[in-house]
């Protein structure tokens, strides 16, 4: 399997060199020269498989040539095996024909884990092969961030920096990864929002001349093997209600548009996903686009979904480089005049070529907190923000009642009190038992100004397991 950037520059790469690239050198992202595809008989023999088997039919054509099949096969088994739910994914069903995919099973409570645990592992397994260390530099609004650092925390050969904004995550987002210690983990709480931290990585990556001649990895979704991860839940989803012989439709909570990028793919690799809905919050860019194609920058606005608080989508990217025939060059000059002009449309064929898939809404606080308590109401179940838009944003946007709608659910909601306190839902929630003693815990960050040469001086000093690069 070949990678290859959206923007066309960069050479192509196998996957061992993908995962360890991140950012192309031409600023794009990786994505697969030729996508697999699957029959409708291979996925429907895939049936009744435990996931972390069926996650390695899913991913093994992305891996082929880089990780032998036992070492793959090992790797994921170890992945999931500390999951707290057998099924790892669970459907539960709210209503007629709908359901939520719980996510949040791993041991940091959101779909998170089922990619950076993953990452981790496949980090190790390369870089002990390799004699290489690397510094992971990753940016988050929540949830990415303790995902990360519970995937890496035992990796030998990384160094990880984790820039989150200041009080702009939630209280249990945030000790997540402040209590996790070791001599190669780094908070830092910049003081800016998350698209100020995602641009100081993605900078990062352009000019790595701090690193004094380190590697840099990337953790966020702008790294294949997150999306790759991603892709296997989909599958899982729609085997559990009659796929591949009948379609199932998705509503996806996102704001990077790394997790609904992945259910394009499964489509694209022969699942039948007979839609798409971009479930976001105020911060509407993507429903900007999708409803009417205005891709505009705009004010970034705190909410109670702080996960999807985000303006600039990097994974979307990968979506226009395939509404633009994989034309790297057209790609650059458009997310150049992105970048000077903070705003375009495309071409009307191409923008309806996405919404013959896609739909999309933007839900406010106000409908989010009413979502929790209708879903309370009417099953008992409280759901976190970010899930709570999706459903809304399902039940708005669901165009047939005969295909089965599946919600993902990303996130725990003892992770978000606020919003379910907001919704007046009065079932008390409580952390699982490796996180009772949460609010207890030592925490450890340091507070930066929202200036990149001060996070870089910072990498650079502390590298190495607290000594210099």
């Amino acid at each position: 399997m070949r990678y290859i950037s959206t923007r066309g520059q960069a050479p192509a790469l196998n996957f061992e060199d993908v995962l360890l690239a991140g950012l192309a050198t031409d600023g794009g992202l990786y994505v697969p020269e030729n996508l697999p595809r699957f029959t409708q008989e291979e996925i429907a023999s895939w049936a009744g498989l435990p996931y972390h088997e069926l996650a390695f039919r899913v991913m093994r054509p992305f891996v082929t040539g880089s990780i032998a099949d036992a070492d793959f096969k090992q790797i994921l088994q170890d992945t999931y095996a500390n999951f707290a739910h057998p099924a790892i994914a669970p459907l539960r069903q709210l209503g007629s024909n709908e359901w939520v995919l719980e996510l949040f099973h791993g041991p940091t409570l959101a779909f998170k884990d089922f990619a950076l645990q993953l990452l981790g592992r496949l980090l190790d397994h390369i870089l002990a092969r390799r004699g290489e260390r690397v510094v992971i530099i990753g940016a988050t609004s929540g949830d990415t961030g303790s995902a990360a650092i519970e995937g890496c925390k035992h990796c030998e050969n990384v160094d990880i920096f984790i820039l989150h904004p200041h009080q702009r995550v939630s209280e249990v987002q945030r000790r997540q990864m402040t209590t996790l210690f070791g001599d190669n983990i780094h908070n830092l709480a910049v003081e800016g929002n998350f698209d100020d931290c995602q641009e100081m990585v993605k900078a990062s990556f352009a000019d790595q001349g701090f690193l004094k001649g380190t590697r840099l990895v990337a953790v966020n979704s702008i790294n294949w093997a997150r999306i790759m991860a991603q892709i296997v839940y989909y599958f899982h989803a729609a085997l559990q209600l009659g796929g591949p012989a009948r379609s199932v439709a998705f509503s996806v909570p996102t704001g990077n548009f790394g997790d609904i990028f992945a259910g394009y793919l499964a489509r694209n690799m022969g699942l039948p996903i007979s839609q798409l809905i971009v479930a976001t919050n105020r911060n509407d860019i993507l429903h900007r686009f999708m409803s009417g194609n205005q891709y505009v920058k705009d004010t970034l606005h705190p909410t109670l979904s702080p996960s999807m608080d985000i303006m600039v989508s990097s994974n979307f990217e990968r979506l226009l480089f395939d509404l633009h025939g994989r034309n790297g060059t057209a790609l650059a000059q458009l997310m150049s005049s992105f970048k000077l002009g903070g705003g375009f449309s495309v071409e009307e064929d191409r923008w309806a070529e996405a919404r013959r898939l896609f739909d999309s809404m933007a839900v406010t606080d106000e409908q989010t907190c009413e979502t929790i308590a209708q879903v309370f109401a009417s099953t008992g179940e409280v759901l976190d923000p970010h899930t709570a838009i999706g459903v809304r944003a399902a039940r708005e946007c669901r165009r047939s009642l005969d295909i089965p709608m599946v919600v993902l659910g990303t996130a725990h909601p003892v992770k978000f009190p606020e919003a379910v306190e907001k919704a007046g839902v009065g079932k008390a929630l409580h952390l699982p038992a490796h996180l009772e003693d949460l609010f207890q815990r030592e925490e450890r960050c340091t507070v930066v100004p929202n200036d990149i040469a001060a996070v870089q001086a910072f990498v650079s000093a502390h590298g190495n397991r607290g000594k210099p690069l």
